[in-house]
């Protein structure tokens, strides 16, 4: 009885579950955007945490072209008042 006991108490550690991520893209670049319109306030909120600001490109995979010109316009979304500046839950 000791013996099986002994072999239940063992526990093997269990492999750490790996996340595949998803090869980030260039939304502009795939959808063959050029014009990125300051004027279109609920495209932009994709770029936009639930704070208002604006999102780095290590985590929507923009590139630096399109991130410039995302960040222009909702740049002037704000100024304009198509944006908040700060809110408490946008999404």
């Amino acid at each position: 009885m000791a013996a099986n006991n002994e072999q239940s108490e063992i526990r093997y550690l269990n492999p750490v579950s790996v996340d595949v991520k998803k090869k980030k893209y260039c939304r502009f670049k795939k959808s063959g955007i050029k014009y990125v319109d300051y004027k279109d306030g609920e495209f932009l909120k994709k770029f936009l945490n639930e704070q208002g600001k604006i999102l780095p490109r290590r985590l929507t995979g923009t590139s630096q072209k399109y991130q410039k010109k995302v960040a222009q316009a909702v740049k002037r979304a704000r100024h304009l008042a198509i944006l908040p500046f700060v809110t408490d839950m946008m999404k």
